[in-house]
């Protein structure tokens, strides 16, 4: 296992993104540096991992708010790291890929990544992506409205499912169900809207911010992630169009 990295820390004073720790999984030192330099002119504080192995034993020392990971890594790939986060932790993840490619992609989504971007990263775009992974995983639930209006409680059931859209808890069967921030997000989308067909592009921009260029992929992945947690019968999938939530 290699040394890891001394701490990329900075703080812009009563920036939106002060306190905020990243932990950056990169075995490239030119772009681990690079990467942790721009984030830290944003404010961000830092800690770098060159491979797998040491990105995970520093995650499980904790304190990190998000985790930025590398897909081709040594000893223990993106792929797998994200695995085994994904077993303790509902961090957001931000998989970094250097080509794009479709099936590293979908991998890396499929292990529980929230988002991802292709290399090389341009600064703008990584911070943006950080900033709404970052406020999708702190936001207040709307109310949740249409046709189903929740209780005084702000509870939803839909027969094993129930959403308490103001605690955000989430229970099947009466069991607590863990949640990432973005399944959440996308789940309390679902609730709102019961028995109407959502467009892949509408979820897109109200639960990954993006505009009409994003990549309804994440949305499919988000989609398959989430129907095996609260059951599959639960989402309808519109052919050629998006998904619904039954009623």
């Amino acid at each position: 296992m290699q040394e890891r990295d001394n701490d990329v820390t900075g703080q812009r004073d009563g920036g939106p993104s002060a306190a905020v720790r990243v932990l950056l999984v990169e075995d490239d030192e030119a772009i681990r540096k690079s990467v942790g330099m721009a984030l830290d002119r944003y404010g961000y504080q830092v800690s770098a991992a060159p491979d797998g192995l040491t990105g995970l034993e520093m995650f499980r020392e904790g304190g990190h708010d998000l985790l930025l990971l590398d897909i081709m890594l040594p000893h223990l790939d993106g792929i797998g790291l994200a695995r085994r986060i994904r077993e303790t932790s509902q961090a957001p993840i931000l998989m970094m890929s250097a080509r794009g490619d479709a099936l590293d992609v979908v991998a890396g989504l499929e292990a529980g990544a929230d988002d991802y971007v292709v290399k090389p990263v341009d600064t703008n775009v990584l911070v943006a992506r950080i900033r709404t992974l970052l406020r999708r995983a702190t936001f207040t639930a709307r109310p949740a409205a249409d046709s189903r209006p929740a209780d005084a409680d702000g509870l939803l059931t839909f027969r094993d499912l129930s959403v308490d859209t103001r605690g955000l808890v989430v229970r099947v069967d009466g069991r607590p169900l863990a949640l990432t921030p973005t399944e959440l997000r996308l789940l309390l989308e679902f609730v709102a809207a019961p028995g109407i067909a959502l467009q892949r592009q509408t979820l897109l921009r109200k639960v990954w911010e993006y505009g009409w260029d994003g990549d309804i992929r994440v949305v499919d992945l988000a989609v398959q992630r989430l129907r095996k947690k609260i059951g599959a019968d639960h989402i309808e999938t519109v052919r050629g169009f998006g998904y619904k939530f039954r009623r």
